[in-house]
């Protein structure tokens, strides 16, 4: 695991609250800049199955991306639940996932973990971790 994804405490606990109080997988974006996360996007899940598949709302997603090309936070990542699994990408995650070197997050209970989306990737042929630092 050669690069870390920095994440503060209280956004890590928001992002596990948010989790838990749903039983259908939770989805939202990453904001800041070289793997450090300094914002957070809640988003809807559009998902037709959203008990154990995620989508991010578009809207979200483009208002986000229109943001940063005015000056905002950019958009290095998102993240998801497994309500009922582990907290590590799916067949399906692998499948959705595009190569763009974008972060992950994922979460299952209290779990947390990072991965980016790459090519020929560790992981499903898609993801390789990544360490993930949780500062006070």
């Amino acid at each position: 695991m050669g690069e870390t994804v920095h994440l503060s405490r209280s956004l890590a606990g928001e992002i596990i609250s948010r989790a838990a109080q749903s039983d259908q997988e939770v989805c939202g974006l990453l904001l800041g800049c070289a793997g450090h996360v300094t914002q957070l996007v809640a988003c809807r899940n559009v998902h037709p199955t959203p008990a154990t598949h995620f989508e991010l709302d578009p809207a979200a997603l483009f208002a986000a991306l229109r943001a940063a090309r005015a000056g905002g936070p950019a958009v290095i990542g998102h993240y998801h639940s497994h309500p009922s699994g582990q907290a590590t990408p799916s067949a399906t995650d692998a499948d959705a996932a595009a190569a763009d070197g974008s972060i992950w997050i994922i979460v299952a209970g209290t779990d947390i973990t990072a991965w980016k989306a790459v090519r020929d990737g560790a992981v499903h042929g898609r993801f390789d971790p990544l360490a993930l630092a949780i500062a006070r």
